[in-house]
């Protein structure tokens, strides 16, 4: 099985997540992802937060990567801090503290592992049915749901 993989350097700036979200998409689309696909639009909003979490919490550059290949997409964002993602719990009027909590409901899987002197953040979504079958009405159902504590 071949793999394609594309990577961008991050500095660690907010505005740069704007560019990253940017530069995603059009490799989606160089890869045959439509702009209005919904796969597109998860894996821009995983990006998005995967990205934000790197430079927000790290402030350090960050590499963010994107695998095609095999039955899906794999996002990767690795830096240099080595401090743990910690999912927060965030109140309702909260702006900010979901970004794990939304990787973790929207990814088919995810992950971290630590690289180096810091870490890598990880996330896999499956490819939808080939073209021409539609999945059936339990279909976002199939996945275990995830309980926090």
């Amino acid at each position: 099985m071949q793999v394609l993989q594309v990577q961008l350097e991050v500095g660690p700036d907010p505005a740069e997540v704007g560019r990253a979200r940017r530069w995603a998409r059009s490799r989606l689309a160089g890869c045959g992802v439509g702009d209005d696909e919904p796969l597109a639009e998860t894996l821009i909003l995983l990006i998005s937060e995967l990205v934000t979490n790197a430079v927000v919490h790290t402030g350090c550059p960050a590499v963010l990567r994107m695998l095609f290949g095999g039955p899906g997409v794999r996002v990767e964002v690795a830096d240099a801090s080595d401090r743990a993602p910690a999912p927060r719990q965030a109140a309702g009027d909260d702006t900010g503290g979901r970004g794990l909590e939304l990787v973790d409901g929207l990814a088919d899987r995810w992950g971290w592992q630590r690289e180096g002197a810091g870490k890598r953040i990880w996330c896999e979504i499956d490819r939808a049915e080939p073209s021409g079958t539609a999945p059936d009405e339990n279909f976002a159902r199939r996945r275990e749901p995830r309980v926090y504590l």
